[in-house]
Protein backbone atom coordinates (compact mmCIF):
# COMPACT_ATOMS: atom_id res chain seq x y z
CA UNK A 1 0.00 0.00 0.00
CA UNK A 2 1.30 3.58 -0.68
CA UNK A 3 0.42 6.55 0.97
CA UNK A 4 0.53 10.35 -0.31
CA UNK A 5 2.39 12.90 2.17
CA UNK A 6 1.92 15.95 1.57
CA UNK A 7 2.77 19.40 3.58
CA UNK A 8 0.10 21.90 3.58
CA UNK A 9 1.05 25.82 3.24
CA UNK A 10 2.10 26.82 -0.10
CA UNK A 11 1.01 23.53 -1.73
CA UNK A 12 -2.37 23.54 -1.05
CA UNK A 13 -3.49 26.16 0.97
CA UNK A 14 -1.80 30.11 1.08
CA UNK A 15 1.13 30.88 3.98
CA UNK A 16 -0.79 31.71 6.85
CA UNK A 17 1.54 34.16 7.79
CA UNK A 18 2.23 35.67 4.43
CA UNK A 19 -1.54 36.20 4.47
CA UNK A 20 -1.37 38.08 8.25
CA UNK A 21 1.82 40.07 7.16
CA UNK A 22 0.11 41.87 3.88
CA UNK A 23 -3.34 42.19 6.13
CA UNK A 24 -0.97 43.82 9.18
CA UNK A 25 1.83 45.76 6.97
CA UNK A 26 3.94 43.63 9.34
CA UNK A 27 6.67 43.32 5.99
CA UNK A 28 9.00 41.06 8.52
CA UNK A 29 6.22 38.35 8.87
CA UNK A 30 6.54 37.36 5.67
CA UNK A 31 9.63 35.06 6.23
CA UNK A 32 8.45 31.69 6.38
CA UNK A 33 10.43 27.92 5.78
CA UNK A 34 11.19 29.04 2.52
CA UNK A 35 13.57 31.12 3.97
CA UNK A 36 14.97 30.16 7.40
CA UNK A 37 15.73 26.11 7.64
CA UNK A 38 15.50 26.38 11.66
CA UNK A 39 11.97 26.13 12.23
CA UNK A 40 12.51 27.34 16.20
CA UNK A 41 14.57 30.27 15.20
CA UNK A 42 11.88 31.15 12.32
CA UNK A 43 8.80 30.93 15.53
CA UNK A 44 11.00 32.64 18.13
CA UNK A 45 11.22 35.30 15.89
CA UNK A 46 7.31 35.64 14.92
CA UNK A 47 6.06 35.13 18.58
CA UNK A 48 8.67 38.22 19.33
CA UNK A 49 7.08 40.10 16.50
CA UNK A 50 3.22 39.34 17.39
CA UNK A 51 4.21 40.59 21.25
CA UNK A 52 5.65 43.61 19.82
CA UNK A 53 2.63 44.71 17.87
CA UNK A 54 -0.24 43.46 20.81
CA UNK A 55 -1.15 40.78 18.10
CA UNK A 56 -2.24 36.97 18.96
CA UNK A 57 -4.32 33.62 17.72
CA UNK A 58 -7.58 36.16 17.63
CA UNK A 59 -6.00 38.57 14.57
CA UNK A 60 -4.44 35.19 12.98
CA UNK A 61 -7.68 33.71 13.05
CA UNK A 62 -9.45 36.71 11.50
CA UNK A 63 -7.24 36.53 8.72
CA UNK A 64 -7.40 32.56 8.25
CA UNK A 65 -11.32 32.74 8.20
CA UNK A 66 -10.88 34.77 4.96
CA UNK A 67 -8.50 32.46 3.06
CA UNK A 68 -9.64 29.67 0.16
CA UNK A 69 -7.68 26.44 -0.85
CA UNK A 70 -5.19 27.41 -3.88
CA UNK A 71 -6.99 26.84 -7.45
CA UNK A 72 -6.94 23.72 -7.80
CA UNK A 73 -5.83 22.37 -4.55
CA UNK A 74 -9.55 20.50 -3.46
CA UNK A 75 -9.53 18.41 -7.29
CA UNK A 76 -5.89 17.83 -5.99
CA UNK A 77 -6.57 15.91 -3.37
CA UNK A 78 -10.33 14.40 -4.31
CA UNK A 79 -7.72 12.52 -7.17
CA UNK A 80 -5.14 11.49 -4.60
CA UNK A 81 -7.82 10.03 -2.32
CA UNK A 82 -9.05 7.67 -4.85
CA UNK A 83 -5.46 6.44 -5.89
CA UNK A 84 -3.32 6.59 -2.42
CA UNK A 85 -4.25 6.78 1.18
CA UNK A 86 -3.17 10.64 2.07
CA UNK A 87 -1.74 12.62 4.80
CA UNK A 88 -0.83 16.12 5.89
CA UNK A 89 2.36 16.73 7.30
CA UNK A 90 2.34 20.69 8.45
CA UNK A 91 4.12 22.43 10.97
CA UNK A 92 1.37 24.45 10.82
CA UNK A 93 -1.00 24.34 14.06
CA UNK A 94 -4.58 22.93 14.78
CA UNK A 95 -5.52 26.61 15.91
CA UNK A 96 -5.11 27.59 12.57
CA UNK A 97 -5.81 25.24 10.18
CA UNK A 98 -9.34 23.67 11.64
CA UNK A 99 -11.64 26.25 8.74
CA UNK A 100 -8.57 25.35 5.61
CA UNK A 101 -9.08 21.29 6.41
CA UNK A 102 -12.67 21.69 5.94
CA UNK A 103 -12.46 23.67 2.58
CA UNK A 104 -10.29 20.12 1.54
CA UNK A 105 -12.45 17.51 2.76
CA UNK A 106 -11.27 17.18 5.89
CA UNK A 107 -8.15 15.22 5.23
CA UNK A 108 -6.05 13.69 7.77
CA UNK A 109 -3.57 16.16 9.37
CA UNK A 110 -0.73 16.17 11.99
CA UNK A 111 0.84 19.32 12.96
CA UNK A 112 1.01 21.21 15.91
CA UNK A 113 0.16 23.64 18.88
CA UNK A 114 -0.29 26.62 20.11
CA UNK A 115 -0.30 27.46 23.84
CA UNK A 116 -2.20 30.68 24.42
CA UNK A 117 -3.77 33.08 27.28
CA UNK A 118 -7.23 33.46 27.51
CA UNK A 119 -7.39 36.48 25.58
CA UNK A 120 -5.42 34.37 22.67
CA UNK A 121 -2.06 35.97 23.46
CA UNK A 122 0.13 32.89 21.66
CA UNK A 123 2.71 32.39 25.33
CA UNK A 124 4.49 29.53 22.99
CA UNK A 125 4.16 26.65 20.91
CA UNK A 126 3.86 23.10 21.24
CA UNK A 127 6.08 20.78 18.33
CA UNK A 128 4.23 17.51 17.97
CA UNK A 129 7.96 15.57 17.72
CA UNK A 130 11.56 16.46 16.62
CA UNK A 131 11.90 16.83 12.90
CA UNK A 132 8.04 15.56 12.99
CA UNK A 133 7.67 15.83 8.86
CA UNK A 134 10.43 13.19 8.59
CA UNK A 135 9.44 10.92 11.98
CA UNK A 136 6.29 10.39 10.43
CA UNK A 137 7.44 9.34 7.36
CA UNK A 138 9.50 6.86 9.57
CA UNK A 139 6.54 5.39 11.10
CA UNK A 140 5.05 5.12 8.06
CA UNK A 141 7.54 2.62 6.25
CA UNK A 142 7.43 1.02 9.71
CA UNK A 143 4.30 -0.51 9.09
CA UNK A 144 4.86 -1.29 5.48
CA UNK A 145 3.88 1.97 3.83
CA UNK A 146 5.63 2.77 1.03
CA UNK A 147 5.69 6.43 1.06
CA UNK A 148 5.75 9.38 -1.47
CA UNK A 149 5.45 12.86 -0.49
CA UNK A 150 5.43 16.48 -1.77
CA UNK A 151 6.36 19.88 -0.01
CA UNK A 152 7.91 23.30 -1.33
CA UNK A 153 10.10 24.58 1.71
CA UNK A 154 13.77 23.62 3.55
CA UNK A 155 11.21 22.31 6.36
CA UNK A 156 9.93 19.60 4.01
CA UNK A 157 13.48 18.54 2.58
CA UNK A 158 14.24 15.66 5.24
CA UNK A 159 10.17 14.21 4.62
CA UNK A 160 11.48 14.10 1.33
CA UNK A 161 14.67 12.25 1.44
CA UNK A 162 13.32 9.96 3.45
CA UNK A 163 10.32 9.45 1.66
CA UNK A 164 10.46 6.53 -0.89
CA UNK A 165 10.03 9.54 -3.72
CA UNK A 166 10.02 13.25 -2.90
CA UNK A 167 8.65 15.84 -4.92
CA UNK A 168 8.95 19.70 -4.76
CA UNK A 169 5.72 21.23 -5.83
CA UNK A 170 5.79 25.35 -5.59
CA UNK A 171 9.18 25.35 -4.44
CA UNK A 172 11.54 29.11 -4.55
CA UNK A 173 14.59 28.40 -6.59
CA UNK A 174 16.57 28.54 -3.71
CA UNK A 175 15.16 25.50 -2.56
CA UNK A 176 14.94 23.68 -5.82
CA UNK A 177 19.14 24.87 -6.75
CA UNK A 178 19.85 23.33 -3.37
CA UNK A 179 18.33 20.20 -3.55
CA UNK A 180 18.12 18.92 -7.73
CA UNK A 181 17.98 15.14 -6.40
CA UNK A 182 14.31 15.96 -6.17
CA UNK A 183 12.02 16.54 -9.26
CA UNK A 184 10.50 19.84 -9.23
CA UNK A 185 6.72 20.84 -10.85
CA UNK A 186 5.04 24.18 -10.32
CA UNK A 187 1.76 22.81 -11.14
CA UNK A 188 -1.32 19.88 -9.93
CA UNK A 189 -1.14 18.71 -13.34
CA UNK A 190 2.11 17.87 -13.08
CA UNK A 191 2.14 17.04 -9.84
CA UNK A 192 -0.28 14.12 -10.38
CA UNK A 193 2.13 12.94 -13.69
CA UNK A 194 4.89 12.78 -10.58
CA UNK A 195 2.88 11.00 -8.08
CA UNK A 196 1.66 8.02 -11.00
CA UNK A 197 5.21 8.36 -11.98
CA UNK A 198 6.47 7.76 -7.87
CA UNK A 199 3.86 4.86 -7.95
CA UNK A 200 4.61 1.56 -8.08
CA UNK A 201 1.44 0.60 -9.53
CA UNK A 202 -0.50 1.06 -12.78
CA UNK A 203 -2.08 4.37 -12.37
CA UNK A 204 -3.71 6.62 -14.56
CA UNK A 205 -4.77 10.03 -14.95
Amino acid sequence: MEIACLDLEGVLVPEIWIAFAEKTGIEALKKTTRDEPDYDVLMNYRLEILKEHGLGLNEIQEVIATLQPLDGARDFIDWLRERFQVVILSDTFYEFASPLMKQLGYPTLLCHRLEYDADGTVTNYRLRQANPKRQAIVAFKSIYYRTIAAGDSYNDTTMLAEADAGILFHAPQNVIDEFPQFPAVQTFDALKEEFIRASNRSLSL
